[in-house]
């Protein structure tokens, strides 16, 4: 029994990460066709489906699949027309999170994300009821090997960056979103394509949970995760690695 317990067990695992892998790919697709229909379906002339394909390449997304994306998106018909939305509310404990979301459907999408905040402890705001305690920026990522820090500093310096931090593991250049494209492209010119490169919700200040708080609000974050309108999800949370390995146990 222990050895089929163990089967069962890798073949819900296996079932779980195919399931967010196809998640990954569906949510990468929206933002492929958002970002073809609104300029030029070449990469080298639009630089919002770049970084739609640099996030496809995070996932490892086939090469042909981000093709098909393109084409279907330009071509007659198009597909769906997704919109951008963005939500904002607390989850527990006074947690601020930023929901960013393309859908096809304002009225289904809006249900679901207040449906999830309501279940699991927390409650939809109005726009711009957090976002004041996060800063929006341009977050570009190098592997520490491909530079020191001394020639990143002055690369993303001269690139138009803001700020570059270094650690052991890695090269973390930050910008304002509207010099974002410019940097990542300048950067990549120099090192070769980036570890990842987005833009991003930083927050300002963050709360400290406790265990109770942490897996409630982990709840939250996996069921909006989760909703395949969702794109991205934010919250200026810290938790203790002495309170995340007990979760993970």
């Amino acid at each position: 029994m222990a050895g089929h317990s163990q089967f069962k067990n890798i073949m819900h695992r296996k079932g779980a990460q195919d399931a967010r892998r196809a998640r990954q790919f569906a949510k990468v697709i929206r933002e492929i066709t958002v970002a073809a229909r609104s300029g030029l379906p070449d990469p080298a002339s639009n630089p919002r489906l770049r970084a739609a394909i640099y996030a496809a390449r995070e996932v490892n997304m086939p090469r042909d699949t981000v093709d098909r994306a393109i084409k279907k998106a330009t071509g007659a018909g198009g597909g769906d027309d997704y919109v951008e939305v963005r939500y904002e509310g607390y989850g527990p404990a006074g947690v601020a999170v930023i929901v960013e979301a393309l859908t096809d459907n304002r009225n289904r999408t809006a249900s679901d994300v207040r449906a999830a905040f309501s279940k699991h402890g927390g409650a939809l705001g109005e726009t711009n009821s957090v976002s004041f305690l996060f800063n929006r920026l341009g977050v570009v990522r190098y592997p520490a090997s491909v530079a020191s820090a001394d020639d990143m500093l002055e690369a993303a310096v001269e690139a138009g960056a803001d700020n570059v931090e270094t650690d052991a593991d890695a090269h973390e250049i930050t910008c304002a979103p509207d010099d974002f494209f410019a940097v990542r492209d300048a950067l990549e010119s120099r090192f070769g394509p980036p570890e990842t490169a987005k833009l991003d919700w930083r927050p300002t200040m963050s709360v400290t949970l406790d265990e109770d708080r942490a897996a409630s609000l982990l709840k939250l974050i996996d069921a909006l995760d989760d909703n395949d309108d969702v794109q991205n999800v934010y919250a200026n949370f810290d938790i203790p690695d002495a309170v995340m390995q007990k979760l993970s146990a």
